[in-house]
């Protein structure tokens, strides 16, 4: 995992991986075009083509299979220009949250949140529907007021929020084509203090004031024991200070995953720094982790918040012995076709796992089944088993999605495996 550009991740004979090597892509080639023209070329000339981001996914979602060209959009034009009048930002669909945030904030603005790391690039994050957290935070897709894309004849296309394919553009799956430019709603700059509490029992949790806490609030546990390990509260130096009797505080930096050094995690012990500096939970500069993972997550009715958890609480021996450590997060309801809040305030259960897929996945299919009275829609971009046409039944604009790719990509040069299986599998 790296802030720079343009770096992709290689396994020893010197194939393309996702970042943490859990899965390597089957494409025919790699390509980087360097200019507006060239991909528009690239992309008319391919039968089939999928985008790379900062590949952070932990599943086929960007392999464009042994046919296929992999594209990444790294070498091209990478634009952040900041309108401080209007608070929007135009940024390029390559670009990492770590390298707007620091444009953004330079202008005296802010993003109204960032998911846990900010190395993750800004087009394949809204694309999957990935968060941070807050029950008055939406997903990173929310901050999207318009997007541009070139489809599969090459053309350039640009959707705004007027237009009434909207609301399916942005979490999009890369399924529509390739994103170069995204432009997001932007807000004064602000600062943010946080503080870390420990051993939060989970009988008598009331999840909901502790969700409510501060501005962006993560339970982390390991399942080790019925009770949370940590709770990251943050906090806007803006609103009023945070009252949390249900846990002592600590007393030093701590790392969620039991055990880490902190030296890479953000500020905590109630020390005020700028808004991008506490939102996520690593700092930019660093590597927060070593890539031995595999991640899912599935994100429920919040209001089943506290069954949700008593149902993993049933299995945490089996699910514990396969994970390094668990975060929930509260996503607030939002109205993209298929960002796994829609239409729903939400919480969110990630699970950092082992890197073992043969002992993981039969773990993932038990978690699945205690959680499948809550309609659990998996992260788009991680490791999930839940099959394609109960997925379909979870998402109430799922066909007006379906519509939307086949008019903006009758050939299906955008899909792959999984697209297609997602579709009408």
């Amino acid at each position: 995992m790296t802030e720079a550009a343009g770096e992709e991740s290689r396994d020893s004979a010197g194939a393309f991986t996702n970042w943490a090597g859990t899965v390597t892509y089957t494409a025919r080639e790699f390509r980087r075009p360097r200019t507006p023209e060239e991909l528009a070329a690239l992309v008319a000339g391919s039968a089939r083509v999928r985008v790379l981001g900062s590949g952070h996914s932990f599943n086929r979602i960007a392999d464009p299979g042994p046919d296929g060209v992999l594209l990444s959009t790294a070498g091209l034009p990478r634009p952040i220009e900041v309108d401080t009048a209007a608070r929007t930002v135009r940024v390029g669909g390559g670009v990492r949250y770590a390298e707007l945030a620091r444009a953004v904030h330079a202008h005296g603005l802010a993003l109204p949140n960032m998911a846990s790391l900010p190395h993750i690039s800004v087009a394949g994050s809204v694309a999957t529907g990935t968060h941070g957290s807050g029950v008055g935070n939406g997903s990173l897709a929310s901050s999207v007021r318009e997007v541009e894309l070139i489809t599969a004849d090459g053309t350039a296309v640009t959707v705004g929020r007027d237009d009434a394919r909207f609301a399916g553009a942005v979490t999009s799956l890369g399924a529509l084509g390739v994103v170069t430019a995204l432009t997001l709603d932007l807000e004064p700059a602000y600062e943010v203090e946080q503080r870390v509490y420990t051993a939060l029992p989970l009988r008598g949790l009331d999840f909901d004031a502790v969700a409510a806490s501060g501005y962006s609030v993560s339970l982390f546990t390991d399942w080790r024991e019925p009770a949370f390990g940590q709770v990251w509260v943050k906090r806007r130096t803006d609103r009023p200070a945070v009252d949390f009797p249900w846990a002592p505080p600590a007393d030093r930096q701590l790392h969620p995953v039991p055990g880490m050094p902190a030296r890479n995690c953000t500020g905590q012990l109630g020390v005020p720094g700028p808004w991008h500096e506490r939102l996520p939970h690593f700092r930019a500069r660093f590597t927060p982790s070593s890539g031995e993972e595999i991640q899912s997550e599935y994100l429920l009715p919040r209001a089943a918040a506290l069954d949700a958890l008593a149902a993993v609480d049933g299995v945490r021996e089996t699910v514990a012995g396969v994970l390094q450590v668990c975060e929930v997060r509260t996503v607030a309801a939002d109205a993209q076709w298929l960002s796994p809040a829609h239409g729903r305030d939400s919480v969110a259960l990630h699970f950092t796992w082992v890197r073992d897929e043969e002992a993981v996945l039969p773990v993932v299919r038990r978690l699945e089944e205690v959680l499948t009275p809550f309609g659990p829609r998996p992260h788009w971009g991680k490791v999930y088993g839940v099959p394609s046409a109960v997925l379909r039944g979870r998402y109430p604009r799922f066909a007006d999605f379906r519509a939307l790719v086949r008019s903006l990509d009758p050939t299906g040069t955008f899909s792959n495996a999984f697209v297609r299986d997602l579709l009408d599998g």
